[in-house]
């Protein structure tokens, strides 16, 4: 049985005046170790607080004097650095709670000071310190009495050797040997605050009880792990933990899906949805999507149809906008959230340019011209989720010189851009995007961009836009440069102010890059090759590369995007065949003649440059 002894207690019959903490430093022996303690106990504070005012020592040099007084090994803060941290026994939350860490030990650290001390040594000990009632040996030991698993030695670094229940807890809890070692409370706290961004708040919901009874309507405004672990509902704490986490792995839509067994949740992280964990029950299940419900102010009670929401919450002094969307299914209901992290956004956006996102540079090269217009208009066209927004944001910032107004009108307004009026549409209280392109032009703009154009009311408004001196940015939904001609003539725009209009179009697609870390050279098989439709003669010429996954990327093998794009500038004979609405086909031979490259030929192009793989560009783009 390992044999543990009990640390000092603050029951004193006698007792002391409160005192001024001394100016020069002394020695911390029994004498003042048991004023400290006395002194504790009169003020209703910590002895090791006390102790460290009456020794008039800085921190550094009071670990080190209190670790010799108790014959404890002391850790610095680069101490603490060098050890591997082991939160899978002590975990994250509760070092928090604890105000302690377990560390696995590191063979460059030195642990001679952490080997138990022998009989002798702790007879000497005794008899120094015996009126503050301390021995020095380690408070748990393994079965060789050394107190020292050399298989896995296991160090846990506490900052109160006072704190008596701290010591019964460790016993209690950590079920291996380990040995004891004593750092400043601050050092503690400034490793638990650093590792905080990069730990998952549901790793402190294993073991949790979820069968717990339904969620509570208690207002959520502050996220963060210490409140996440604090609270008592589970289900509260596991939608707090989802969200949490989401924002730590940089996801833009979180997916709660109910099924027959409970509630599994998903990231779409760089475009591609991931399961990140699950919870049993179906009632679980509809109690998480319940809470979703209640902090978007949607009604619970119905669960036939679908419904759309927003909340907001505040993580380190931020605020992060959700969108939500409920519907229904088979195994009840599921949601789907769009974090919304405007401040992160705009951070990024303070360095955003069309070269930051990845664009070929002749793309760039064209694209700035296209912007810098003085009147037209300049479309970008894409799937949901391609990066429009984010390339027209770019555009604009290049061009952004605060000599001319530019107006925005967005649904939402994803990123804050300084010396931009921006608009957000708000469709419940009537503000449309053609309502709001209305009013822009009567607002004296130079430069307007329009978030997206969803009707043929906004699609003439903006047409007529650009027709009358202003430049106009906008996006719309299609498959590629040609396909937006045939999206306008079917909202009705006549195909004469279209060509008018339109400077240029641009579409785009966003491609995962390989991880550089575990990234290797590949020989693409014969199968492979033709599937993706290159010839063996062009793949001899590329250089081919696939990441097996690791810690950096999550073990995907991918880490980050960049963008691919396709960019059609109209000339007069492209404008010609528009009007006369001659065929697909032909315009496709007409713009290959003007020198437009297909986005398939980017993404190939990326491929044999070693930036992605062959498989990704297969799953994004269309093999002709």
């Amino acid at each position: 049985m390992n044999a543990h002894i009990h640390l000092p207690t603050a029951n004193m019959q006698s007792r002391l005046e409160p005192v001024v903490p001394m100016l020069k430093p002394v020695n911390l022996n029994a004498a003042i170790i048991n004023q400290a303690k006395i002194q504790a106990h009169l003020q209703q504070r910590k002895t090791i607080t006390v102790l460290e005012e009456l020794s008039g020592l800085d921190q550094e040099a009071f670990v080190v004097a209190l670790s010799d007084a108790l014959h404890f090994s002391a850790a610095s803060m680069k101490d603490l650095y060098n050890l591997r941290a082991a939160f899978d026994v002590v975990p994250f939350s509760m070092a928090q709670q604890k105000e302690c860490l377990a560390f696995y030990s590191q063979p460059n650290l030195n642990t001679t000071g952490l080997d138990t001390v022998g009989s002798e040594a702790a007879a000497t000990a005794n008899a120094n310190l015996s009126a503050a009632n301390f021995s020095n040996q380690p408070l748990v030991q393994s079965d060789n009495g050394t107190g020292f698993n050399h298989q896995s030695p296991l160090i846990l670094v506490f900052s109160d050797p006072f704190n008596e229940a701290l010591q019964d807890w460790a016993i209690e809890f950590i079920k291996q040997p380990f040995t004891w070692q004593l750092a400043h409370s601050t050092d503690i706290a400034a490793y638990l605050a650093h590792h905080e961004e990069t730990m998952r708040a549901m790793d402190g919901l294993q073991g949790a009880n979820l069968s717990s009874t339904a969620q509570t309507d208690e207002a959520i405004t502050h996220l963060s792990l210490r409140s996440i672990n604090e609270d008592t509902n589970p289900i509260i704490k596991l939608i707090n933990s989802t969200l949490y986490d989401a924002l730590k792995s940089g996801a833009s839509d979180i997916h709660l899906e109910c099924a027959g067994a409970g509630l599994v949740i998903k990231y779409r992280i760089d475009g591609v949805i991931a399961n990140v964990g699950g919870m049993q029950g179906a009632d679980n299940a509809d109690q998480a999507i319940s809470r979703v419900k209640v902090m978007a102010q949607l009604d619970i009670a119905e669960r036939r149809i679908p419904q759309d929401g927003r909340f907001k919450v505040i993580v380190q002094a931020r605020e992060v906008d959700f969108r939500v969307s409920i519907m229904p299914s088979v195994f009840g209901e599921d949601a789907v959230i769009r974090v919304l992290d405007r401040k992160a956004l705009s951070d990024e956006a303070q360095g955003l340019s069309l070269k930051s996102l990845g664009f070929d540079p002749n793309i760039i090269s064209q694209f700035r011209k296209l912007a810098s217009e003085p009147y037209g208009m300049v479309l970008v066209t894409g799937p949901t989720g391609s990066g429009k927004t984010t390339s027209l944001y770019a555009a604009i910032s290049e061009v952004n010189t605060g000599h001319d107004k530019i107006i925005t009108i967005e649904d939402p307004v994803e990123y804050q851009l300084p010396g931009v009026l921006q608009i957000p549409v708000n469709e419940k209280k009537g503000l449309t995007f053609a309502r709001g392109l209305r009013s822009i032009l009567r607002h004296d703009p130079d430069k307007i961009m329009v978030g997206e154009i969803r009707d043929a009311e906004t699609a003439q408004i903006a047409v007529q836009a650009a027709l009358t001196g202003h430049l106009v940015f906008t996006t719309v939904h299609a498959n590629s440069v040609l396909d937006v001609i045939g999206r306008f003539m079917h909202m009705g725009v006549d195909p004469y102010n279209f060509v008018a209009a339109m400077n240029g179009i641009m579409a785009q697609r966003l491609i995962r890059t390989v991880c550089q870390f575990c990234a290797e050279d590949v020989t693409p098989t014969a199968q492979l090759l033709a599937d993706s439709g290159i010839s063996t003669e062009t793949a001899s010429t590329m250089r081919f590369k696939f990441a097996k996954g690791c810690g950096h990327c999550r073990g995907t093998g991918y880490r980050g995007r960049r963008a691919v794009a396709e960019l059609l500038i109209l000339n007069d004979e492209l404008r010609e065949m528009i009007v006369a609405r001659e065929p697909i086909r032909k315009l496709k031979e007409a713009a290959k003649r003007s020198g437009m490259r297909t986005i398939r030929e980017a993404a190939i192009d990326a491929v044999g440059n070693g930036i992605t793989t062959l498989q990704e560009i297969n799953r994004v783009t269309f093999v002709a």
